[in-house]
């Protein structure tokens, strides 16, 4: 008989039945119940993530085998970091500050899934991914720590499968993000206020401009207008001249 699929996302040990599952399972009287309990066994070291899970159903058998991916790596540092979502400018904005025990504990669960052998590459890939989530590597940039990485300066941790850090160093890491933090801050607060005076030095400038050619424009319109033409001779104010009075045949004048 043809085998039922099924693809579902849950949450890492807490599986629960969905209307899907319902619908599907349900008509197979297939218990539930152990599907779910079986799902969350198998998710438990995803605690706190999202992780894809394949069901394959044989309804003949009434079998259920349970195929669980693998979560983003990206989903995995932002679990160990506490970190709702990664950084919009990583290159400057920090987010987080992780240990190389940390790194090495999600390389080790995703190793199968890179298809590697060894740890080493693995975790070089999960420093590149902290690079793009805005994520510092034991105080520095991923870049200066897969130099660090290819120099050995973590082997003892690497081979030894270390994967958890002290409280010391965990403290210390924050003291770091803290610090990174407040400059990336001060750098922000810095270019607002530049932006800002050059603002206010353009607007003072503008006005500075106009109040100058204002009075200049009037001073002309005076001059020009005080100002004569060479030859040029006042007006002549025009004088009527009175018609002499007609004289009648008799030689009297009329008035």
């Amino acid at each position: 008989m043809p085998k039922e699929k099924m693809d579902l996302i849950v949450e890492g040990g807490k599986a629960s039945i969905t209307p899907q599952m319902a619908q599907t399972l349900g008509p197979m009287k297939i218990n539930m119940s152990e599907v779910i309990k079986n799902i969350n066994e198998r998710t438990s070291n995803f605690a706190g993530v999202k992780v894809p899970v394949k069901l394959t159903i044989d309804s003949g058998t009434k079998q259920v085998d349970i195929g669980v991916g693998s979560p983003p790596v990206s989903e995995l540092v932002k679990k160990e970091l506490n970190m709702e979502k990664g950084s919009g400018i990583p290159q400057k904005d920090i987010k987080g500050n992780i240990s190389i025990e940390q790194v090495i504990k999600i390389a080790d669960m995703k190793k199968e899934s890179m298809y590697l052998d060894k740890l080493k590459p693995a975790v070089k890939n999960v420093i590149g991914s902290c690079n793009s989530l805005g994520v510092y590597v034991e105080g520095k940039r991923a870049k200066e720590a897969m130099k660090d990485i290819v120099k050995g300066v973590f082997d003892n941790e690497i081979n030894g499968l270390k994967k958890e850090p002290s409280k010391e160093k965990l403290n210390l890491l924050k003291g770091q993000l803290k610090a990174i933090q407040e400059a990336y801050t001060q750098e922000l607060e810095r270019a607002k206020a530049e932006e800002e005076k050059a603002k206010a030095e353009a607007a003072a400038a503008v006005t500075v401009e106009g109040a100058a050619a204002t009075p200049e424009k009037g001073k002309e319109e005076e001059k020009k207008s005080a100002e004569k033409k060479p030859g040029e001779k006042a007006p002549v104010k025009e004088v009527k001249k009175e018609e002499p009075k007609k004289e009648d045949k008799k030689g009297i004048k009329k008035k």
